[in-house]
């Protein structure tokens, strides 16, 4: 093979491989953690040490907790090639319905009307860059099929609400849209941007949205290290 076609082919080979480690990397790193996810679903009580409760604050991290529970998922993971989660998947200890969600920051609320278990926050000044807006996101928060467990304060349909940090919002759900095909008792939860007109982007855009790792002060990204339960670290 002449000089030139077997140096054309290796940086070939070179580039398939880097996109083949982008594409399936996530998706190894998602499936490890993943396992253990399923040994705390089979008996949170059993797994305390694993959990972060509501309102707590993770050394000088600007947001507190949303919610008693196991960070199962983090920023980054995947579950197929070419996605990635936007935020990080909370799982408590109880029954649906059951387990608070308060609000990480204070903002102003809004719950459009056609929401059953999402409500966002509006974040004036973003606390880790204060010339932006920012929207703080939190779904899940209904039964299967669709009850909601978000608070009676905050009706659909709710608008620019002031809401202090460590307000209940609502309890964590299972709602996923189809009532055959539930999420599994879950806050998920995520930082979206802002379209520089007031207005919050599409949160199932991975690229609309921000780790929430440096927010909450943990290590919460794909990237990080998963080999232990994410707890608030050690000073």
């Amino acid at each position: 093979m002449p000089r030139p076609v077997l140096v054309a082919a290796i940086v070939a080979l070179g580039i398939l491989a880097g996109l083949a480690f982008y594409l399936f990397a996530p998706l190894l790193a998602t499936r490890s953690h993943g396992a253990r996810l399923q040994a705390y679903l089979q008996d949170p009580a059993a797994h305390a040490d694993w959990q972060i409760r509501a309102g707590a604050r993770c050394g000088q991290a600007p947001f507190v907790f949303p919610t008693d529970g196991y960070l199962g998922f983090g920023y980054g993971d995947s579950w197929r090639v070419g996605q990635r989660h936007q935020g990080f998947d909370i799982f408590g200890p109880l029954p649906a319905g059951q387990t608070p969600v308060v609000a990480a920051y204070a903002g102003y609320l809004t719950r459009l009307p056609e929401w059953k278990s999402t409500v966002i926050m509006r974040v004036p000044h973003d606390p880790l860059q204060p010339s932006r807006q920012i929207w703080v996101y939190y779904t899940h928060m209904a039964s299967p099929e669709g009850a909601s467990f978000i608070s009676a304060e905050l009706p659909p349909g709710t608008t620019e609400k002031y809401v202090e940090a460590g307000m209940v919002l609502g309890h964590q759900g299972n709602y996923s849209g189809d009532a055959g095909n539930p999420t599994g008792i879950h806050l998920h939860f995520s930082i979206v941007l802002d379209d520089g007109a007031g207005h919050f982007t599409n949160e199932l855009n991975f690229g609309n949205t921000l780790d929430p790792s440096p927010y909450l002060g943990l290590c919460g990204n794909a990237r990080d290290d998963w080999s232990k339960p994410i707890v608030c670290p050690v000073p």
